[in-house]
């Protein structure tokens, strides 16, 4: 048994696809489908180990917050490629290291620094943390680590 999210793109599946592609180097294409309806087809693709699959459909539903891809990152210069990747192009910047790509999809590019200081025993410390990153759009470790020390 295999359980991924399937997303529906609004005829922009395949370049949905290549745009992760290009942005996360440990990717690689699964499957193309064409269904009857040449207007619709299904890509099968992974993403450092998740596989996902893309509709080519015309809806128009919005992708929102209830869904998201989580970007754990070792440092900040890798949350600063991730970042400015997944933004590049038309993306859109969101609090609290939450950002859409062009496509509308959601984001969180989150070192996982920030995920072990808000998971402190230390509750004002954490509490430090989470305030600091409520004042921010991409997260800057720097700052989380001057809250974090008080």
């Amino acid at each position: 048994m295999n359980i991924y999210p399937h997303l529906w793109f609004n005829g922009q599946a395949e370049e949905a696809m290549e745009f992760y592609r290009s942005v996360f180097k440990d990717s690689r294409l699964l499957a193309r489908t064409e269904l009857p309806n040449p207007e619709l087809s299904v890509v099968r693709f992974e993403l450092g180990g998740l596989q996902i699959a893309a509709l080519n459909a015309n809806s128009r539903v919005p992708y929102n917050e209830a869904f998201s891809f989580l970007v754990e990152t070792g440092d900040q210069e890798e949350t600063d490629y991730y970042w400015d990747a997944l933004i590049a192009e038309g993306g859109k910047e969101q609090p609290c290291g939450w950002l859409t790509d062009k496509f509308g999809v959601f984001w969180q590019v989150t070192p996982a620094i920030l995920l072990k200081m808000i998971a402190d025993a230390d509750k004002d410390r954490a509490e430090r943390v989470m305030q600091a990153m409520y004042r921010m759009k991409k997260i800057i470790i720097a700052d989380l680590e001057h809250a974090y020390q008080g």
